[in-house]
Parts: structure tokens; sequence; C-alpha cells
């Protein structure tokens, strides 16, 4: 079943990334329906399913359930252009399509999904870890460095974002035991600022860049610590 699933999904990878041209989004995003590589594009993912599943008939529906939704997901894609926000719009794409080819698997294969592994002990720490370092870690932080929030700046959602990928990236790294990932993501970091360092004539900005870096790792390290701790208990 494995080497079944990673074939529809290196199928869609290939045909929706790689031989996906610009020119052929462009047309498609202009024409709608009518453009003639809103079809090329659907008989390239056929043609790669019937590659890579090695011209078998037995998987006749795959051939023809994949590129049909693939079709029809594409064509509704096309008429929400605008009218959704293009972020919202691919990941909801992209899930159609994982869903059809899960809905297919199971036309082959028997397999049932243990939602209750996400209860266990382990995963819900882990949950809780990932929360942490995200959501809650934003929220300390800036209540913590709002003595230094310059009284003209704005809020940057850009930089909420930001510090979060940081975070899970210093945990992953000292889960894995990698602490030189974690000096090469400081180190990064500190290039990067460092020209808002030098151009600013103001202490206050200098504080709040470093009290809020020092805090985004402080906390990432602390939770990862506390996990890696709590892991051996459980």
């Amino acid at each position: 079943m494995t080497e079944f699933v990673l074939k529809l999904i290196l199928a869609h990878i290939l045909g929706d990334f790689m031989l996906q041209p610009d020119k052929w989004v462009a047309d498609k995003n202009r024409k709608k329906h009518k453009s003639k590589y809103l079809y090329f594009h659907v008989a390239i993912h056929a043609a790669l399913l019937w590659v890579l599943l090695q011209f078998e008939l037995k998987y006749w529906a795959v051939f023809l359930i994949i590129p049909l939704s693939h079709l029809v997901i594409d064509w509704t894609k096309l008429y929400f252009q605008g009218k959704m926000e293009p972020r919202k719009l691919f990941i909801i794409d992209q899930l159609l399509h994982l869903l059809v080819i899960f809905l297919v698997t199971k036309i082959y294969f028997e397999f049932r999904i243990d939602y209750l592994i996400l209860l266990q002990k382990k995963c819900l720490l882990l949950s809780i870890a990932f929360i942490s370092i995200t959501y809650i870690a934003s929220v300390v932080i800036k209540l913590l460095i709002s003595k230094w929030k310059q009284e003209n700046e704005t809020t940057n959602a850009a930089g909420k974002y930001i510090g979060m990928m940081e975070r899970i990236l210093v945990f992953v790294f000292i889960v894995l035991n990698h602490w030189e990932g974690v000096g090469f993501l400081l180190a990064a970091k500190s290039v990067f600022r460092f020209g808002d360092l030098t151009k600013s004539h103001e202490v206050r900005l200098t504080e709040y860049i470093l009290i809020g870096t020092l805090l985004s790792f402080g906390i990432a390290i602390a939770v990862a610590f506390i996990y890696q701790k709590l892991l051996k208990i459980i």
C-alpha cells in the first residue's frame, strides 16, 4: 500500500508543480475552462499515473477517478480566483487532491486510521510543546518586550510567524541533539538583523530586537528541555 500511495503522490507532485509551466498557469487563469492547457495539465497527470503504475489495468479506477477529479477541482479553482485569498485557495486545492488520493487508496487497500493515537501521552505532550513555542510564546514575548516597542511601530504579522518558525527549528534541533543547528540559526539571524542595528541610532530599537531574539531562543530551548525531561517520565 505504501508504494501505491507514494506513486500517486509522486504523480501529483510532478504534474502539479514540475510539469506545469508558468505560461500554462497564466493561460488557465485568463481563459478558465476554455484554456487548452487545463486539459493538457490533466492529460499529463493521467500519463504519469499510467507510467508509475506500470499500465496495470486493475488500477482502472485510479486512471479514471484521479484525472477527472483533478479536472473538476482545477476547473472550480479557476472560477474562485479573485474571490478567495490565493493562499487559502491553494491549500484547499491541494487538500482536495490528497483527499481523492486517500479515497482511491481505500478502493484497493483495507486500512484504518487510528485517531486515538493522537490522544496518547507522547502525542499530547508534543502538541503542548508546539503550542507553547508558537502561539503562547508569541503572546509572552509581545507582553515582555512591549516596554521597548517604538510608539509609531505597527504590528508585523510576518515577524510573528518568522518567530514561530524560528522557535520550531530550535526545538527540533535540540530534540534531535543538533545544537550546531541552533548556533547556525542564531548566527544567521544576527547577520540579517545587523543591518537594522547599524542603521538605527535608537538604543530602544536595539534593545527591542536583542531582547526579542534572546527571549524567542530562550523559550524554545527551555520548552525543548522540559519536553525531553517529561518524555522520559511518561
